[in-house]
Formats: structure tokens, sequence, C-alpha cells
């Protein structure tokens, strides 16, 4: 099968479309025959550390490889049909169209991969695309978690998503509004009108205002890209206003404990558990029109490397997506 391999650390050109090996499902697995995967920020982390936080830098090289990088193929995202299951498999069957992640095993780059049954794995609906299913799981449950999880976002509130057009931050801006807040979105003024269209009662250019000199105060505060601190935007929460942050640093970690201590204004963060139930939460909300993943752009396979150009530039609108076409 053809897949993008990931072999060195460095710019994007290393990533180079391989023939390899093509899994075979062990008895508790399927074999799903990929049609759509995503680059994420997570790819580009595992890839290149691009948007680590540098007090995270070395754990990470740890955990991915110190020298040379310990997983080859990235991807979390993915969505497909079922080519084959193991002999153990009851839940699938051959030909089921499907979508899910593959958490830090990844491997979404490429033509097959295959998935424990009770792995995070859901049925797409007939009427999805395999594009738009594949864009749901990372980006989608980030933003569940600190929306619903951690910010416990609800009716009366107001809440702003600083990076509020990009993947999670589409999805925040949308869960945010599902859930009965006042959203304001900050961004910049070319991505104005689609956030908008996401469900944003106020958008805020970031070139031109800066939101906490406004005097303006918000209960939840969402930092989805890591331009701005807990101490940068304390006197624009309310008194127990919670600031969420996306990108930790390892000195986030005391104040997220000393605030969940003391009460008042708190700071929160972590890492999200992806799950099946989340992925059919999803499907009900896109279900009832009340959210649809937004999708910038779609490419080939074999310009994988070319979308993780443009993903790092830190500029997407929403998922980026690549296409798995196959020459039967």
């Amino acid at each position: 099968m053809k897949a993008i391999v990931h072999t060195k650390y460095g710019p994007p050109d290393e990533l180079q479309l391989k023939e390899v090996e093509k899994p075979i499902p062990k008895d508790n697995e399927v074999l799903i025959k990929i049609y759509a995967t995503t680059v994420t920020t997570t790819d580009c982390n595992v890839r290149n550390f691009t948007f680590v936080p540098g007090s995270f830098r070395f754990p990470a090289r740890m955990i991915f490889g110190f020298r040379k990088p310990r997983i080859n193929i990235l991807g979390v995202d993915f969505a497909g049909e079922i080519e084959a299951i193991g002999k153990d498999v009851k839940q699938f069957k051959e030909g089921d169209q499907v979508f899910g992640s593959s958490g830090s095993k990844l491997g979404g780059h490429a033509e097959y991969k295959c998935m424990p049954e009770d792995g995070v794995l859901a049925i797409k609906p007939a009427n999805m695309t395999y594009e738009e299913a594949a864009a749901i799981p990372l980006a989608g449950n980030t933003a569940l978690f600190f929306i619903r999880d951690l910010g416990k976002v609800q009716a009366g509130q107001k809440i702003l998503i600083h990076g509020a057009s990009g993947a999670i931050g589409t999805y925040a801006v949308q869960l945010a509004r599902y859930y009965g807040a006042e959203v304001t979105g900050v961004c910049s003024a070319t991505n104005a009108e689609m956030v908008k269209s996401q469900g944003a009662d106020n958008v805020i250019d970031y070139t031109k205002e800066d939101f906490t000199k406004s005097g303006e105060t918000y209960d939840v505060i969402f930092d989805v890209v890591g331009k701005i601190t807990f101490s940068q935007c304390k006197s624009s929460l309310k008194q127990n206003g919670i600031y969420l942050e996306n990108l930790l640093q390892l000195q986030d970690i005391p104040k997220i404990i000393w605030t969940s201590i003391i009460g008042g204004k708190k700071i929160k963060g972590g890492v999200s558990t992806e799950n099946v139930e989340n992925l059919n939460f999803f499907l009900e909300l896109i279900k009832s029109g009340k959210l649809k993943p937004v999708i910038d752009r779609s490419y080939p396979l074999e310009q994988t490397a070319e979308a993780f150009r443009y993903v790092e530039k830190g500029h997407k609108k929403g998922t980026v997506v690549i296409t798995v076409g196959h020459n039967e």
C-alpha cells in the first residue's frame, strides 16, 4: 500500500510517499480502506514539534523519538470503509463506512489502517462525506473537552475564544453557541465572516484591537492558539471566571493547582481523551443542524508535504483534509 513515511525531523519535504506493507487485522481488529484523513497541529508536533511549547520540547522528544521519529506514519483522524475483519469482531462488518481516531498511534496517512473493534471508531452516516467525517475526531473532541468538560460553558455565560477560525476554534464557537453562551471570537478580519457564520455573536480583529484592554469581562476565555497568557487575561475574566489554555507550558501547572485551591479566577488545561460516545454526540449535533465541520482545503495523499507546509503557517480556517485515492 501507499503511505506517507516520516523518517527524520526537519522541513515537510522529509515526508515521502512510499510503498509499505499492507497491515493484516488481528482477531479483534478491522482493516480500514482509508478515503480521507487530516493534517492537524498534533501531526505537526509529532513531525517536527512545530507548535510544541518550549518547555515541553525535551519531554516531547523523549516520547516521539529523540534523534529520529519512533512513529513513521502520521495521521490521527481517518474515514473509510472496512475491507476485512478479524474473527472475533462483532460490532462491525465488511463494507461498513466508518470514521474515527487512532490517537497517539497515528497511522492515518496511508491507504489502509487496522483498528481494534473497541477503538475510537463509529459508523459514518451515508449522507456525510468521508472528508467531513475525517474532520471531526481530534479537533471536535478537543473543543468539546475544553468547552463542556473543563469550562462547563452554559446558557447566559459570556465566552471569548482566541483563535476562533482554526480547526478547534470553529468547533469551540459552535459548541459554545449550542450550550447557550454569548460567543466572542478573536481572529483576523479575513476570517471574521466565517466565524460569525459558525455562531459567534461578536468578532474581534486581533490585528486592530486588544480585547484585554476593552474593559469587557467574560465567564470563560479559551486560548486555542497559545498567543496570550493567564496574566494578560486576568482583568478580562469575571470574579469566578475560567481561563482555558490549550497549549500548556510546564510553568502553568503550578498555577492550575494554585488557582484551583484559592478560588476566584482559575486557569485550566489538559489533554482530551477521545471516545466513541463523543463521536456519536457530534453525529447527533450534525444531524440536527447544530454543528458542521469546517474544511479549509483538501490535498491528495501525494501532496501531504504541501498540506503540512500550509498548516504550519498557522493560518488555516477549519480543518485541512487529505484525500486518499485507490487505484482499483
